[in-house]
């Protein structure tokens, strides 16, 4: 655990921005069933390419009727505009969560606890992992405390000494350890998951983001 002076540096910038962060939680909180199918591209896009360039291709379906219309969005996510890399394998992601979208969002309608909700997405929808499973979650207010496990929270992680250092790869059991460490520092610092998790992208960005 890192010294007092890290964490009251921590606590007050919380303290700076938890209605922020806050309002930013009760909108994901607010995403209808009716949105939660360009939510999950968003968090099909974002690994290995940037937030900004998942935002504008999402946009750039939206405005196409992606979700509606039966057309390949390779051509969309490889422009330089938004270009998404791994393109040709995300566009068949695509293609493929909307061919299922109708099973998925039966299942999220159906009373899942956030874990259960987590291991049958990753089960199911071919791209999502640990972390981007629960990224959609939290994106549709639906996480109930499951963190997001990306760079910029493992590197907070470290820096308050609840990890020894970044790992390089993620398994299932590893995931699953780190989040266990991050609930516990959380528990620490009296700042719930969900929250601390947008502080820490708010320190690694400037914003509070999805």
């Amino acid at each position: 655990m890192k010294n007092t002076d890290e964490l009251l540096k921590l606590l007050d910038l919380y303290k700076k921005r938890k209605v922020a962060i806050r309002s930013r939680l009760q909108d994901f909180s607010r995403v209808p069933p009716s949105g939660y199918f360009y939510e999950l591209v968003y968090c099909l896009m974002t690994p290995q390419s940037s937030a900004e360039h998942a935002e504008k291709t999402v946009f750039a379906l939206r405005q196409q009727h992606f979700a509606e219309s039966d057309f390949n969005p390779e051509d969309i996510l490889r422009t330089r505009e938004h270009y998404i890399r791994f393109h040709r394998t995300k566009a068949k992601h695509l293609i493929k969560a909307k061919e299922e979208f109708p099973s998925l969002l039966k299942a999220l309608t159906n009373g899942l606890t956030a874990v259960d909700a987590r291991n049958w997405l990753i089960a199911n929808v071919k791209g999502l992992g640990f972390k981007e499973a629960t990224h959609f979650l939290r994106n549709i207010g639906m996480n109930d405390g499951l963190a997001i496990l990306d760079r910029h929270i493992l590197r907070n992680l470290k820096r308050f000494g609840v990890i020894r250092s970044v790992p390089a790869t993620m398994s299932r059991k590893k995931y699953l350890s780190i989040e266990k460490k991050f609930a516990s520092f959380a528990q620490s610092v009296n700042i719930p998951v969900d929250e601390l998790d947008l502080l820490f992208w708010s320190m690694e960005t400037g914003e509070i983001r999805k």
